[in-house]
């Protein structure tokens, strides 16, 4: 296998060779800070990248091979968002305000390492994670590698930017409001959001007051069920974490689907006709694949978004405020975490017993169907510096319009897939999102796998790789 091949292997894939003794952990490193050498200067998917340090945890994880140690991910390289905490890195979320480099790892990373991921480096995102496209002031714009020209997404988009042109086998990002399955649509991959709490984000637990999770981006199903199966704990409420991996390994049973175009925002949002005619198309193939197929839209009560907008405006508001310098933020975070301190703790407080109702409303549709399909984005990405000269009300409008069907999930906390789709009329890539019933993240890569065997996108490379 040449090193261009050996780089778009996937995570399974080379846990399977490094295993078997067919490849060294120093070579697949190597290969990989190869190519973030060659290719992302134009990028910039990474903020740091570990050379020394990566290259001494891949001589140690060979010593582990060589004595007969075998762990789910011993050896394979893992990028990080940064937005947590790798011992010896600085965490700057995106952000000149941040403090002194972080003196121990984040639970996320502790299980990585445990698992025997070689951490390859830490990943862009834009100031304080709060847009779906990755650009600050201070490192600058991450570009898509299927038309530089163009954003990845965000927050994830130093991630997804990594994954798709083949300078990481697979990434974890964050997921606030669309922030793994944006970059992962725009990208051309498969990003999980899922079931909150599922997977630590100790030291920051409760970010975004609830909001907020962390989960994998990969160039396959399998791969992302491998690095859940790592990272999940058992989420409150329900299910034992591990069996990610089996599931999707396995075809689904026979399941009931619901498809929806419906626009859960308050907002006017024109859905592209492509992204429409995705959704047509899975279900035609959903229904070929033997499953039950129907059409129907869930509740989305006019409070949904009186209740999101407020604990997003003060997660935002609370990560300002926890940076060691929040005086050299953008103008327009200022704004932004202005607009978040205006909400009390006692507003977070109720908004969050109103979720309970809220979810319940949103989560009825699941007593009649297994899965929901939607659009994932409802149009392509945006050009690089699209929203520079604008204010902070008018960013958040006009960006809340590309993608208005991943929030509302962040707010009930159940799992979410976006499974790649087709190109755009741009040449750009779309998907579908899969939305599962709590705690069931298994069904979702059980059909997301399904649906993989049946329209395979894995083998496809942008044209910055």
């Amino acid at each position: 296998m040449d090193h261009s091949d050996l780089a778009f292997a996937g995570a399974a894939a080379q846990a399977r060779m490094l295993a078997d003794g067919e490849l060294s952990v120093p070579v697949l490193l190597e290969v990989y800070l190869e190519r973030i050498e060659r290719l992302d200067s134009e990028l910039r998917a990474y903020r740091v990248v570990r050379y020394d340090s990566a290259r001494e945890e891949a001589a140690i994880a060979q010593q582990r091979l060589d004595a007969g140690e075998r762990l789910p991910l011993l050896g394979v390289p893992i990028a990080i968002k940064d937005d947590v905490d790798v011992a010896g890195e600085v965490t700057t979320y995106g952000s000149g305000g941040h403090g002194p480099a972080a003196s121990s790892d984040a639970e996320l990373v502790r299980r990585l390492r445990t698992a025997g991921a070689v951490i390859i480096g830490k990943t862009n995102t834009p100031e304080l994670m709060m847009m779906p496209y990755t650009e600050s002031l201070t490192f600058g714009a991450t570009r898509n590698p299927w038309n530089p020209s163009r954003t990845p997404g965000g927050s994830s988009g130093g991630s997804a930017a990594a994954v798709a042109a083949g300078l990481a086998p697979a990434a974890f990002g964050s997921d606030g409001g669309g922030s793994i399955r944006i970059p992962s649509t725009w990208c051309g991959l498969f990003g999980l959001k899922p079931q909150r709490a599922r997977i630590s984000l100790e030291p920051h637990d409760d970010a975004w007051h609830g909001l907020s999770v962390n989960g994998p981006i990969a160039r396959s199903v399998m791969d992302a069920a491998l690095l859940l199966d790592a990272t999940a704990g058992e989420g409150p409420g329900g299910g034992s974490a591990g069996g990610f991996v089996d599931a999707a390994a396995h075809e689904p049973r026979r399941l009931r689907i619901a498809l929806s175009t419906r626009n859960p925002t308050p907002f006017p949002v024109r859905v592209g006709a492509a992204e429409l005619a995705a959704v047509e198309q899975a279900g035609a193939l959903l229904r070929d694949l033997g499953h039950d197929v129907i059409l129907r839209d869930p509740e989305y009560p006019v409070s949904l978004y009186a209740n999101y907008l407020p604990r997003y405006l003060r997660g935002i508001s609370d990560d300002a405020d926890a940076l060691a310098h929040p005086e050299r933020l953008e103008a327009r975070t200022r704004g932004i975490a202005r607009m978040g301190s205006f909400f009390s703790d006692r507003r977070m407080a109720a908004l969050r017993a109103a979720e309970v109702g809220l979810s319940k409303r949103i989560q009825s549709i699941f007593d009649e169907v297994d899965v929901l399909v939607t659009p994932g984005t409802a149009t392509g990405p945006s050009r690089i510096g699209a929203y520079q000269r604008r204010g902070a009300i008018s960013t958040l409008l006009l960006v809340g319009q590309r993608v208005p069907f991943f929030q509302v999930w962040n707010l009930t906390g159940q799992p979410a897939a976006v499974v790649p789709w087709d190109f755009d009329g741009h040449a750009m890539p779309m998907s579908v999102q899969l939305v599962g019933r709590p705690y069931d993240e298994a069904t979702l890569l059980s059909l997301s796998a399904q649906i993989e065997a049946a329209r395979p996108w894995a083998h496809r490379r942008p044209p910055v790789s």
